[in-house]
């Protein structure tokens, strides 16, 4: 009698435990244990490097069907710094992110794939200066685990290039490469 009680219990649990993963996760970006960097040529000679300070966004996360995952993230375009306050001034200025007009760049993922055991593709909107074009890029997912209040967090980075003059920013062609090296680094907590 206690087989015919235990094995529908051994079931019933099993079955609850694969509803619980298959529920969606809700992740907000850390903004301090994230980063968004830039990279562009400077007279064809050298890299100079930037970062956003200001960022916020979240990661609806579906386990058991990634293709359900979704993302948004903006970043303050008046945030950035580049270790140069004139630089700065004038990368918020309307030579190049018109933090005044446009004060947010937004990505918003229109379809996630799994592509590997820790890899995805994402596609999605990416909007700068009220310009919005597609963009695809590896997502390559570090993991989940506990942060040092015991809650849950999950962590993972992308690198792509996108071209300024796509989204209107063409000041002084000659001098700065058109191609922006994007590398970021996010880390989220599960709310």
């Amino acid at each position: 009698m206690k087989k015919h009680v235990l094995l529908p219990a051994v079931l019933l649990s099993l079955s609850l435990a694969n509803s619980l993963r298959a529920e969606e996760v809700l992740y907000e970006i850390d903004p301090v244990h994230s980063a968004v960097l830039l990279k562009v040529k400077h007279l064809g000679l050298a890299d100079v490097f930037g970062r956003f300070n200001e960022m916020s966004g979240t990661v609806r996360h579906d386990p058991a069907d990634p293709s359900k995952t979704s993302i948004e993230f903006e970043v303050k375009a008046a945030s950035i710094d580049t270790n140069n306050a004139d630089r700065d001034k004038h990368l918020r200025g309307p030579d190049f992110f018109n933090a005044a007009e446009f004060p947010v760049l937004t990505f918003k993922s229109t379809k996630v794939e799994k592509k590997g055991n820790d890899e995805f593709e994402v596609t999605g909107d990416f909007t700068v200066r009220g310009v919005t074009k597609p963009a695809t890029f590896e997502f390559d997912f570090g993991g989940t685990g506990k942060g040092m209040k015991g809650e849950e967090r999950f962590g993972g980075g992308a690198k792509f290039e996108v071209k300024r003059s796509d989204f209107g920013i063409d000041y002084l062609p000659q001098a700065l490469g058109d191609e922006v090296k994007v590398i970021v680094s996010v880390e989220g907590i599960k709310k």
